[in-house]
Parts: structure tokens; sequence; C-alpha cells
């Protein structure tokens, strides 16, 4: 029989550089020779990984070659599985199964001439042990149940004797897996046993495992292969076959409409994200000793966002992928409540990207959703200890989930813009495409749709033509070796956007999103209006300048005198506030603003606050007066030390709470008597790289250049060749060092002589030389190498096979003869 090695080193160069390109696992690393990658190609974790990317017909038909092999060889034929596939009732396309066994053969899970396949064996222990969901066959299970089977006319008769609920198990097991149990704890004839038993005693179903008596202890049984063909009758025998993906019937929307909802989706996720971590920022939320953040907290930035929790949840992870935020070790003096030691707050990356446009910002979150391992849905379940799952724990890492997006946004890809499918239609097609991918995965497809409709990768339940581009980028910025410019490393060199405009998924959503404005709109009741998304510098200038109300499509401030006197706090002066409102404002200032701001101006600095406990400064002596009279700072214990100097016991910075909370307008001030900035401090974590930076899909090969796959079959094939010669070294070279043939020892004087005479010959002239030798354990062995030196009863040499250098004692030399 022609093994599969042999197959293999009969293909020509650009039928193995084919292979290796389908399956790109085999040359990692390069294999020796032909028979260690003939050995790798049928291995249990190739073969898997070849199966994983099959359709469900192109499986099916794999199954059906495994139906259809003989028992003396193991050999089955393109012929007879078209047979076999013949079978269905609705008739298949002969060209689809031909070309679903070219595939096969293209992945080298079959081999061999069209009319004696095989098998590679690592397809048996990977796949079910039950092809196409069909039983073993009767001779292998129980005799008399093969003598039914042999009688076509007495097994009909017994099919149709059987009762109603028997039948449907029989129906039921017909259709895949063939085997099923029963509790032992039903008494037999009774109940749910009772139909087993009929079928049992009629032979149709053979027990598997004998019956223990022990309470609980399940019995197995199984259905013939036969009586599970002939109940195929209407479907055939490899059940319902389908050549071609199920259609998706998807409700047609307008792309401009898609695209639109979709960019306004973008813009909420981006604005919440904002949100979130401002609150973070503003109240940092311990780390649980276990990871993550939580469940108060959760319900605390939720409330605080007016979110759900699940969606609060999604933000959050996708802005910690992103590298937005990170914790915080705090001080070995201080914890935080619930004992925690770590604090989750805005990382230092979040100023420049709260200072991006909406499009980078958008994409940026967008690049770290794709490829962060982290399943969201996740997130309020229990685990395998019936502990709940927290946002940011590690209970919720799954390493499989970038590849789950990828495949349900290329389903939306390949659809034609605006096609907007249900989730069973697309959890459906994806059975259909990968089914041992998709297995037990429908609820994390469903979670992809929704997480994409969130972040605004889709649009009315159609993707957008951002996002379109967007997975375009994505998947072109898997890792490529071999390839110009492309880093081994597998870092994204675009994966922050391009300079000069960004990529095309910026551009893309730049044109959709509403301009950026640099005014706002000032009413008379004191509010601001910012008619669309703020320039960076104008949300900084009304961050200080005033109190935010509410986001949307238009955000809403209102100026206030407390915010009139932080902005005096951070440095402004009463003339750079008018010119502000006058230089941002397209409507006219009201006079009440006007005012506002004089007013607290005038009062703003009239008391210099410093460090005594505290002091109490002022040019005013009857606005000291006032203040050491106040009951409201009694708790203070002011007392004047001269006019215009009042002192107290407590902190300046206790001081200054309370003279503001009794209507003053302090400053504070330094040692010398200049007015001290009192900007806010914002604390940060240490800045962290988003994953959007590196490829994460575990299912991620590695993509060969053409040069590079013949550079792989040339060395396979040199190493292929170097090992056949090793295993035909001349006798000379195999039986010196074993007097008489009786077994190993050590060369004699003339024989060393000669070999090393030989030796010094092959350095000089470079030459190949087979080179036998005794080891340390006293085996003799021989090796075809090129001698490099030789020198302190030592050789060193280059192994034709491995391209390694070797060092051989002289003293252990038993021959050495020059290559032919």
């Amino acid at each position: 029989m022609t093994t599969l090695a042999d197959t293999l080193r009969a293909l020509p160069d650009e039928a193995l550089a084919a292979l290796f390109r389908l399956r790109p696992d085999l040359v990692v690393p390069v294999p020796t020779d032909l028979s260690a990658l003939a050995v790798r190609a049928q291995s249990r974790v190739s073969v898997a990984r070849a199966l994983d990317g099959l359709d469900e017909f192109t499986l099916r038909i794999l199954d059906a070659a495994r139906l259809t092999r003989d028992e003396d060889h193991g050999e089955t034929s393109t012929e007879s599985i078209l047979t076999l596939s013949a079978g269905a009732a609705r008739r298949v396309d002969r060209a689809a199964v031909r070309s679903a066994v070219d595939r096969l053969r293209a992945l080298f899970l079959l081999y061999g001439p069209t009319e004696s396949l095989h098998v590679v064996p690592g397809v048996d222990e990977v796949c079910s042990p039950y092809p196409a969901g069909l039983g073993r066959p009767a001779a292998e299970l129980d005799p008399e149940t093969a003598a039914l089977v042999a009688d076509p006319a007495k097994l009909r008769r017994t099919l149709l004797a059987a009762p109603p609920p028997a039948r449907a198990i029989l129906d039921r097991l017909a259709a895949g897996p063939p085997v099923g149990t029963l509790p032992a704890t039903a008494a037999p004839g009774e109940g749910a046993a009772a139909p087993v038993s009929w079928l049992v005693d009629n032979r149709l179903l053979v027990p598997v495992t004998e019956p223990s008596g022990l309470a609980g202890k399940p019995t197995a049984v199984e259905l013939p292969r036969e009586i599970g063909l002939l109940l195929r009758r209407e479907s055939g025998p490899l059940g319902p076959l389908r050549p071609t993906p199920p259609p998706v019937a998807g409700a047609a929307r307008e792309p401009k409409a898609a695209d639109s909802a979709g960019a306004g989706q973008a813009m909420e996720a981006v604005r919440h994200t904002e949100a979130l971590l401002e609150q973070l920022a503003a109240e940092p939320a311990p780390v649980l000793r276990s990871g993550g953040l939580g469940v108060r907290d959760l319900r605390r930035l939720a409330r605080g966002g007016g979110l759900d929790e699940s969606t609060t949840a999604l933000l959050l992870e996708v802005a910690y992928a992103a590298g937005l935020v990170g914790e915080v070790d705090l001080p070995g003096t201080v914890t935080a409540r619930n004992g925690a030691d770590q604090q989750m707050l805005p990382a230092a990356g979040y100023e420049g990207w709260r200072d991006g446009s909406l499009a980078h910002r958008w994409e940026h979150l967008a690049r770290a959703w794709l490829t962060m391992t982290r399943q969201v849905g996740l997130v309020g379940q229990r685990d395998d200890r019936d502990r709940p799952i927290t946002v940011l724990s590690a209970e919720a890492e799954r390493a499989g989930v970038p590849a789950v997006r990828r495949a349900v946004l290329d389903v939306l890809a390949d659809l034609e813009p605006g096609t907007a499918p249900g989730p069973d239609e697309v959890v459906d097609l994806l059975a259909w495409r990968a089914p041992r991918r998709s297995l037990g995965r429908d609820t994390g497809q469903r979670e992809v749709l929704a997480e994409a409709a969130l972040l605004g990768v889709t649009g009315l339940g159609a993707l957008t033509t951002y996002g379109r581009l967007l997975l375009a980028q994505w998947t072109a910025g898997d890792t490529r070796i071999g390839e110009t410019g492309d880093d081994p490393l597998g870092v994204r060199p675009d994966a922050d956007g391009a300079a000069g405009g960004g990529s095309a998924a910026v551009r893309a959503l730049d044109a959709l999103l509403p301009a950026p404005v640099d005014h706002f709109l000032v009413q008379a009741d004191l509010t601001v209006v910012v008619p669309g998304p703020p320039e960076p510098t104008v949300a900084a200038e009304l961050a200080t300048v005033a109190e935010h109300e509410s986001a949307g499509g238009a955000s809403v401030y209102r100026v206030t005198g407390a915010s009139v006197r932080r902005a005096l706090d951070v440095g402004y002066a009463a003339e750079d506030l008018h010119s502000l409102f006058a230089r941002r404002s397209r409507t006219p200032v009201p006079q009440g603003l006007t005012y506002l701001i004089d007013d607290v101006a005038r009062k703003h600095g009239g008391l210099r606050v410093g460090s005594a406990g505290a002091y109490l400064r002022s040019d005013d002596e009857a606005l000291l007066a006032e203040v050491l009279a106040d009951r409201r700072l009694a708790p203070m214990s002011l007392r004047r030390l001269a006019p215009t100097v009042l002192t107290t016991p407590h902190l300046v910075g206790r001081l200054l709470t309370a003279l503001r909370e009794a209507g003053y307008a302090p400053v504070s001030e330094d040692a010398s008597g200049a007015t001290v900035l009192n900007r806010p401090k914002v604390r940060r974590a240490a800045a962290r790289g988003s994953v959007a930076n590196r490829v994460t899909d575990p299912l991620a090969t590695p993509r060969l250049s053409t040069p590079r796959l013949l550079g792989i079959v040339e060395q396979i094939r040199r190493g292929d060749a170097a090992a056949r010669a090793a295993r035909r070294a001349p006798s000379t070279v195999r039986g010196a060092g074993r007097p008489g043939g009786a077994g190993p020892g050590m060369p004699t004087a003339h024989a060393h002589s000669q070999a090393l005479a030989v030796l010094q010959q092959a350095v000089r002239d470079k030459a190949l030389v087979w080179v036998g030798y005794v080891d340390a354990h006293g085996a003799t062995a021989s090796r075809l190498v090129r001698p490099v030196s030789i020198g302190g009863g030592y050789l060193r040499a280059e192994d034709e096979r491995t391209e390694m250098l070797h060092t051989f004692a002289l003293h252990r030399i038993t021959a050495a003869v020059l290559d032919e």
C-alpha cells in the first residue's frame, strides 16, 4: 500500500506549496523531511485544524468516504462516494460531490488515486465514531441482530409492528447519533423503559453496556447501521444534504439609512464611553481581590451614565481593551472599601484619545472590540464555582471570541450592502459554513450581533459602509510571513489610524458624522447649547466654565456662580471670560451672564488664605470683621491677629471649603503672597497599549509568500534526500567497529589512520564523507557530514540533513568513506 509519505514524495513542488498554503500549520516549524511531514499531516491537532475549516456538505462527503471503505485495505473510491451520496431524496449534483472530494484531497484528508482513496488515520481519531450519525454494522454488535437484518422481509415486518413510542425512538436514533441511554432506575417494561425493552427484545436495538443493577447506572443501546439506513430511505444514507449554503432572506435596508443609523450609534458609543471614564476619574472604582469591578460599582456607573448594566459592561470592557482604563496601586497606608488595594481609573492615554476626532475615537474602540479576547455576555452569569462573573474579571476571558466576531461579520460582509439578516439566519449559515467551529457557539454569535449594533458597526441590522472597510482592514492586517514591509511580530502599523486623515473607515465615518463645531449658543437663562459635537478646545473650555447638564446631538451646559469661580480659580480673569463668551457665542451674550461674571470676579480674591494652621487676610477690614462675626464659621475658631489678618488652627483646605460654603470667594496664596492657581488634580493609571495593535485571533495562521513556500519545499526535499541517503550508508561504514559482525567495538589502529586520512582530505576538498562512529553508549552509528576542521582530538563537521555543526571525538570514529 502506498503511504502518505510516498504520496507526498511524488508530488511536484508546486503541489506541495499549495498544500502548505492550505494548511500552513504543517510548516510551523518546518519538518526535517517528508516522512516527518506525513506524520504531522496525520496528527490529531493538524487534522482537527483542517476539519474546522470545512463546511457541512464537505464533512458529509468525508463521512461517506469513511462509510464506503472496504474492510481489507481500508480503501474507497470517488465512484463509491458518488453512489452513496446519490441516495438522497433530493438528488445531489455529482459535480458538487466531486468538488468536495477534490477539496478533501487537496487538504490530504483523502489521498491516493480516485479509484483507491485512503482516509488519513487522524480523521477517525478526531471525528465522531459514528460517521453520518450511523451506528456500527450489525455483525459487529450482535449475531441475532445480524441474522434479522439479513432477512429484509422479516426486518420490514418487525419495523411495521413497532409501537408508536418505540418507532419514535428509532426515528430519533436514525437521525443520529445512533446511541441512547436509559436510566437503570426505570423498571424493565415500565414507563420510559417499555418501548426500549420492546426494541431490544425484537433485536432492533443492541445493548452495548451490560446492566450492572446499580441505581442510576445508565444502559447504552445502539442502532445498527443497516436499520439506520433503512429508516433513512427517504432522506438518504447520509441524511439531508445541503451542497449550497442556506439562503439568507434578510430585510433590505437603504445603505444610506443603515450608515446614518450606525453613525448615530457610533457617536453615542463614544459619548457614553467618555462619560463612564469621567465617572471613574471623579470616583475611582476599587478592584476586587479576585479581579474586576464589583456589582455595586457597575450599577453605580450604569446609573450615572443612564445606561443598562450590559451596555455599561460592554463599554468598560472595550475601553479596557483599548488601553483607556487601567489599575493603579493604592499607597500602603490606604485601603479602599472592600479591602481592595487597587483602583480602576482612566489610563495615561485617555487625554490623547479624548482630544481626537469622533471617527478616530470610534475606530480605536471598534478595533479593540474586534480583537479583544473577552466575552462580555458572560458578565452577570455564574462560573463553575457558582460565583458571579464580574466585569473585567478573568472568568470572562475566552480565546476563541475574536474568531467568532470575524465569522459573524464575514457573513454580513458577504451579503449585499443594506441586507439585514435575522440572528437565526446568521446562526444557521455559520452552522453550515463551519459546523465544528460553530458547535455550541450560537449564543456567542447572537451576542456579537447585539454588540455590533451597540457600537455602531451595524446600522438597522446591516453592516455599515465604514464597518465593512474596518473589517477589510482588520482582515488584511493578519500576520504575513515573508511579505515585504510586514512586521514579523504581527504589530499592525495602522492600528491607531494613519496620519493625514486616518484609515478608509475613519474617512467614511467622518463623512457621515456632523462636523465639529467651534461655537455655542448662550441663552437668557444662562444655559449654553452646543449645536453638534464640540471641538476638543471648546469642550475643554466649557468643562471649566460651565456645568454639563445633558448630552446628545446637542450638548447643554449651564453657567453658575460656582462654575465661574472654578474658572477664576484655574487662572481665568473676568476679561478672559467675557472674551471667551463673546468669541464663541453665536447669540448675544445675556446681560445676566455679564453681571454674574463681574459679581463673582469682584468678590473673588477679597479674602486671602495661607498656612498657619491657616491664616486669613484682607485689605478690607470690614470684610474681615464680617467673617469673624459669621456664626457659620464658628467651628473654624478664627482669631484676629491684626486688623487685616485672622488665623485658625485648621488646615488651609478646610478653611477654604468652609468659606466657600458660607458664600465667600477666597483664594489661596503662597508664602510670598502670590495667588495659588487651583487646578484640579487628575490621577491616571499607567499607560496601556490597545489589544488592537497585535493580532490576537488564535485561528489566524501565517500567510506565506510563494517564494517562501517554494524555499520551504526545497529545504524539506533536501532533508528528505539526506535522510533517505543516511539509511543507505556504505556497508564498510555500517560494519566498521564490529569485529566479525559480533557487536560494537573500537576501531583498530590501521582503520583509524585510514579514516583520519580520508577526513583530512575531505576538509581540504570540502567534500561530503560518511563517518562511522561509536557513541557514548557503545552503539555504532553513521552520518553523512561535511568536515570543517580537525584539531585537538576532535572533528567538527556540518550535518547535511539538519544543517547543524557537530563535534566527533576522533578516537571514537570507526571509519570514513567519501560520498559518491
